[in-house]
């Protein structure tokens, strides 16, 4: 009798929260950003919640906005993730660690070798999300003048995830022999130099990182622009999407997961995992209180900020808050899948200016879920259910008592419906997530050459 299907569920951590003015929050930890006591208490949070990962989105360069709504971010200054993480690992024994990096900004060589360290530190539970970075404001901190175009940072991803994945393929994993008597430390015959040259990169190998217990960290992606969807079919195993909708969800996950099989894969191998950002009351009443609260936190300055965001180039003094929201740009360099869903939200229920900035507001797009604990469960498991997705990523409103909120509350009703697990299924986040460990490129060439003579 096969196993019932179960939610897979992240918990995308996000400094005070991911209200844009969650630090205003009388319950936000308001130095969230670099207070390491506070990561520690909402990683081993979720870990009390089974939770398969923690997520932390990055950039390589300070958030947009202008000098005014820059003064009123309370996200401004954070860990960088992997270190973070790296110190995570300790505190706890089973959770993932989700880490963003920049495939427009980093190199593969270093970022190989800093996932490989985290995923052996953590015995097994590194995740890499691969982003193309959108942050236009990141090309000044590594000498350039433009950030580079939408097309050629994703041509750049696709050399670059096969770069580290090569690099993370170095060393067999049994290549280390460490024979004391023989004087013998590794088989020569189990190293494999990469010796990599395309058009974006040149690198010789081999790492100096062995390989990584997972085979490679997991590999994650955000993207669902044309050209991201294309990226994540070929190398994701976990999709973070935005989808407000059932049917953009349904439309996402089938159009995702039946590119698989053109790459040689099957639908088993990538987890779509949609933003969910939960209010949850013990009422009704109570949870659209806690959302009229929280949302009466936003600045004017940061709420013309979050529309300036969609609106470049377009002249936003003649309009007011009430006005009827105008058309939004058809093209960016930056998000090109969060534009087109910010411009379907706009357009579907003809919002005003306000209405637009406050649907924004709470989780830039992703799907805010507002109710009692058994509605918001019945809204998850909706989606669950019906070909939209493999889990959620939570997106705490504040935190911590948002993530605190979902555990004691939501989390039981998922686990008496059979929905998610009541224990860890294993001690890897491919273990926990069903994910195959990929074996070494390298050897498995080396075994097939064999063959063919033999």
């Amino acid at each position: 009798m096969s196993k019932k299907r179960q939610f897979r569920l992240g918990a995308f951590i996000q400094a005070t929260g991911h209200h844009v003015s969650a630090w205003r929050h009388p319950d936000a930890q308001i130095d969230a950003g670099f207070n390491f006591e506070h990561y520690k208490e909402i990683t081993q949070t979720a870990e009390r919640g089974l939770f398969d990962a923690v997520f932390l989105a990055d950039s390589p360069g300070v958030w947009g906005g202008s000098p005014d709504t820059q003064k009123r971010n309370g996200k401004l200054v954070h860990f960088e993730p992997v270190t973070l993480f790296s110190a995570l690992s300790a505190v706890t024994k089973n959770i993932g660690f989700i880490a963003t990096a920049s495939t427009t900004y980093e190199e593969p060589y270093t970022l190989a070798r800093k996932f490989a360290s985290l995923d052996h530190l953590s015995q097994g539970r590194a995740g890499w999300n691969v982003v193309t970075t959108g942050n236009e404001n990141a090309a000044a901190n590594f000498g350039l003048e433009h950030h580079p175009e939408h097309s050629q940072r994703y041509e750049r991803a696709e050399e670059f995830v096969k770069v580290v994945k090569g690099l993370w393929d170095s060393w067999e994993d049994d290549a280390f022999i460490r024979d004391r008597e023989s004087g013998i430390y590794f088989d020569p015959d189990k190293l494999h130099i990469l010796n990599h040259k395309g058009k974006h990169f040149s690198v010789k190998g081999p790492l100096n990182v062995g390989r990584p217990p997972q085979g490679y960290p997991v590999i994650v992606q955000a993207g669902a622009s044309e050209a991201g969807r294309d990226l994540a079919a070929r190398t994701a195993e976990v999709i973070f999407t935005a989808n407000q909708t059932l049917a953009d969800a349904q439309e996402f996950y089938a159009d995702v997961k039946g590119r698989l099989a053109k790459y040689g894969r099957s639908p088993d191998d990538l987890k779509i995992m949609p933003g969910a950002f939960p209010i949850i009351g013990r009422t009704e009443k109570e949870a659209q209180e806690k959302y009229e609260f929280i949302q009466s936190l936003i600045h004017p300055d940061v709420a013309w900020g979050i529309l300036r965001n969609y609106y470049k180039g377009v002249d936003l003094s003649k309009y007011s808050l009430d006005d009827v929201a105008p058309e939004l740009p058809s093209d960016t360099n930056n998000n090109k899948s969060r534009l087109k869903l910010v411009k379907d939200l706009a357009t579907r229920g003809t919002l005003t200016l306000r209405q637009l900035y406050l649907a924004l507001a709470t989780a830039r797009g992703h799907r805010t879920i507002i109710g009692t604990p058994e509605g918001i469960a019945d809204q998850l498991e909706e989606w669950f259910n019906n070909g939209a997705a493999d889990g959620f990523n939570i997106m705490p409103p504040i935190l911590p008592t948002g993530l605190d909120d979902f555990i004691n509350l939501v989390v039981p009703i998922l686990q008496k419906r059979g929905l998610f697990r009541t224990e860890y299924e294993g001690s890897t986040l491919r273990e926990n997530l069903g994910l195959r460990r990929p074996p070494n490129q390298f050897a498995v060439k080396t075994e097939d050459q064999r063959l063919v003579v033999a």
